[in-house]
């Protein structure tokens, strides 16, 4: 599984990052967790309020940290 986190260094990016990153190992599920820093690229997502969460590329998230719920959803899909 894909997963890309959208934003420029703030702490809810991190916090976003830190969480799949928890969620994924608590699941035992296996992915590829990329951080995106580049405007051009997060704007090209269309997401204009970090931080944004692509998976399998498709935008799932955008603005502030994704409740835990919400990222065992995608985790478990």
């Amino acid at each position: 599984m894909d997963i890309k986190v959208l934003g420029t260094g703030c702490a809810n990016c991190k916090n976003t990052i830190a969480l799949i990153e928890q969620v994924a190992k608590a699941q035992g599920v296996s992915v590829t967790l990329t951080k995106v820093e580049e405007l051009r690229e997060i704007m090209g997502h269309g997401v204009m309020s970090t931080p944004g969460v692509v998976v399998n590329g498709q935008v799932v998230h955008a603005g502030g940290v994704p409740s835990r719920e919400k990222v065992e959803q995608w985790l478990a899909a």
